[in-house]
């Protein structure tokens, strides 16, 4: 049930991430003066509306993705009179029929209300308004996420401590889970180290930061003393650490040879400041960049894991189906209320940069498309004015359409290749 309703949430957390990146184009487009007559979250027939003044608000069948029309979003033909006939060719009719379909929805009044008759600025500032809802909206995911819930992190209070000391295996196979004949007690538990001490110090020197603590573990050698709280008075115990094949500090994988005592700490939530926030965000931008670049690169690997049945890996690529699917799976782990709420957090965000930096691609369709037109369209009209010469008029993005019509061919392609791969070999979190 809880798999189901996690599925659920995270697509309606979806559906108004889209409704959020629309009502940045919404809300900039009508504070230009233009008229916008639709707005629309999801695509296909449609399931409900309701028109307010003079926009239709609606929710479609297929709730991925969205839209806003606005009136003139593609510029007249130079010199065009009525009754010219079109040049023949399968391009110029494109671009012909959709500048009729953007005709459709004019009326009279909109001489004044066009999208195409604002300065380059102005349209500049509609187009990318979406993309950077989306960013606002990673922003406050991730501050909720870091400063609200926390991060998991080990304290000074002791959760466990191991009877025998048992040497990490490397070869792949899980370590025993019980003491076998003869094994020596940990150095914890040969001193009488109980589950809720809290360590206070080692050799003397007081520690208040479990990383600091583990770190200085390690380097000991000896017997030393080790002085715990224990039911609100300090007791001084005297432990030996031993070696032992131990995790890398460093964070890289594999194990390194160091002094063990056989313990382990309980773990607290602890709330983030924003200059952590501000930092794990530009990490999740990188991140989510360089994840983008790799995209194309990784079409072989998606088709073997579709088609042929290879492992998904943590790191692939995966659709909106597969994250909704994902968002289940959090959901019905039985952990922490807050570890499943930073989870779904996390992922709600990362889908929230990807739409950012994907719909600032300088390629129509894209946001990123309307936005460089509108860019060389103000530098070319600069130049034309710096040389005494005539303004040459707005760009045409009517004859982008072809590139348009291939780049989304291609997107849809590449996208209908990932939710195969998540439907008949999801990745699995665990």
């Amino acid at each position: 049930m809880l798999y189901v309703l996690g599925i659920v949430l995270f697509a309606l957390g979806i559906a108004s991430a889209v409704a959020w990146h629309e009502l940045g184009h919404y809300s900039t487009a009508k504070y230009f003066g233009v008229r916008v007559p639709e707005f629309m979250v999801g695509w296909g027939r449609t399931l409900f509306s309701r028109r307010v003044g003079e926009t239709e608000f609606g929710l479609k069948l297929i709730p991925i993705g969205g839209y806003i029309r606005m009136v003139g979003m593609l510029p007249p033909r130079a010199g065009e009179t009525h009754g010219r006939s079109r040049k023949s060719g399968p391009f110029q009719g494109l671009v012909e029929s959709v500048r009729s379909e953007s005709a459709l929805i004019w009326r009279p009044g909109d001489e004044t209300r066009e999208f195409w008759t604002r300065a380059p600025w102005k349209r500049i500032t509609v187009m990318a308004a979406g993309p950077v809802m989306n960013l606002i909206l990673a922003v406050v995911l991730i501050g909720i996420s870091l400063i609200c819930v926390g991060v998991p992190a080990s304290t000074m209070t002791v959760g466990a401590v191991s009877r025998c000391v048992l040497p990490t295996p490397t070869d792949g196979r899980p370590a025993p889970l019980d003491c076998p004949p003869g094994a020596p007690l940990t150095p914890a538990a040969a001193a009488g180290l109980r589950a809720g001490d809290i360590v206070l110090s080692l050799n003397g020197v007081r520690y208040t930061g479990w990383d600091e603590f583990r770190r200085a573990v390690r380097t000991i050698t000896g017997t030393v003393p080790l002085a715990v709280q224990r039911e609100g008075r300090q007791v001084t115990l005297t432990v030996t650490p031993v070696p032992n094949t131990v995790a890398r500090l460093d964070g890289k994988p594999g194990y390194e040879r160091a002094a063990f005592l056989g313990f382990s700490t309980t773990v607290e939530y602890q709330g983030q400041t924003p200059g952590f926030v501000a930092q794990q965000l530009g990490q999740y931008i990188s991140l989510t960049g360089t994840s983008l670049v790799a995209l194309p690169g990784r079409v072989p690997e998606l088709f073997r894991q579709a088609f042929l049945g290879e492992k998904r890996q943590l790191d692939t690529p995966i659709s909106v189906v597969g994250v909704s699917r994902i968002g289940g799976e959090v959901l019905g782990q039985d952990s922490p209320v807050r570890s499943k709420l930073a989870l779904l957090l996390n992922l709600l965000a990362g889908v929230n940069l990807s739409m950012f930096l994907i719909n600032l691609l300088p390629l129509p369709p894209f946001d990123g498309g309307h936005i460089m037109a509108a860019v060389w369209e103000g530098i070319r009209r600069r130049l034309a004015r710096l040389r005494g010469r005539r303004d040459p008029g707005p760009v045409d993005l009517a004859k982008l359409m072809p590139v348009a019509y291939a780049v989304g061919l291609v997107f849809i392609c590449y996208s209908l290749l990932v939710v195969v791969a998540d439907v008949v070999n999801p990745v699995i979190l665990s």
